[in-house]
């Protein structure tokens, strides 16, 4: 039985995230239809990000297991054949057979983008959050200082999070310009709760706005208290940009 692990790039506008739900689109759900017909059996397929509704992708690893003798090119080119416009593989190759997307993970990188100023734009309206005002990259460079490291993020978890511990290690967190007026927040760490990210985000741009000091974000994480952090940032913002295994660096 091989092993197949896939490399996914999708825009999460119009889906309803990865995992599979009962008559919503799902990327799950078209890549394991699209592989059933490719295959001519059912498929499981498992990822390593179980990326919320309207969240994107350009790293999501996944994997699945068939007897069939397709070469990988033509599981990849097959695939991008009966997926939708939304989702396409970017790679394919053969797994070992104890690989797991998820728990072989040794590292993530999550990017989320804000526009930050008075106009909005219809090119970046379903890939970056959009908040008025300029925003202190200086203040919110400080702010995420404090969260850089092994800590617990209760603060940072949405509820629901099923997490049995919410101890987990940020390796790095880089607040750069890509463009004038759009600033990305760049996030690496071990393994993130439900909605880490996306609170992070929030409550960075509550202090670039001036809605709260930097000093502020170390005493949220030392509280433990998820009601003293930001606002869970829109979805939209956020994209999975790489997944790292076997203890590399993740890199975009």
């Amino acid at each position: 039985m091989r092993h197949v692990r896939l490399l996914i790039e999708y825009d999460g506008t119009d889906l309803c995230g990865w995992q599979r739900q009962a008559n919503r689109p799902t990327v799950q759900q078209h890549v394991e239809d699209a592989l059933a017909k490719l295959l001519g059996h059912d498929v499981t397929i498992i990822g390593a990000s179980r990326t919320d509704a309207g969240v994107h992708a350009r790293g999501q690893v996944a994997s699945f297991r068939t007897d069939k003798a397709i070469p990988l090119v033509g599981i990849r080119r097959g695939l991008n054949t009966l997926l939708p416009d939304a989702i396409a593989v970017r790679d394919a190759a053969e797994a070992a057979d104890d690989f797991h997307p998820r728990f072989s993970a040794t590292g993530k990188h999550y990017r989320y983008s804000v526009l930050a100023r008075a106009d909005r734009s219809p090119r970046l309206h379903a890939r970056a959050w959009h908040v008025h005002g300029p925003l202190a990259l200086p203040a919110m460079q400080h702010a995420a200082a404090a969260l850089v490291g092994e800590h617990d993020f209760s603060a940072f978890r949405a509820a629901g999070c099923a997490a049995t511990t919410t101890v987990r290690r940020v390796e790095s967190i880089a607040i750069t310009r890509s463009e004038p007026d759009v600033c990305d927040i760049d996030v690496r760490g071990n393994a993130f709760l439900r909605q880490m990210v996306r609170i992070i985000a929030g409550t960075l741009v509550e202090v670039g706005v001036g809605k709260r000091a930097a000093a502020e974000v170390a005493e949220i994480l030392a509280s433990r208290d998820r009601g003293r952090a930001g606002q869970t940032a829109p979805a939209h913002g956020l994209e999975l940009i790489a997944v790292g295994y076997d203890g590399a660096r993740v890199r975009s």
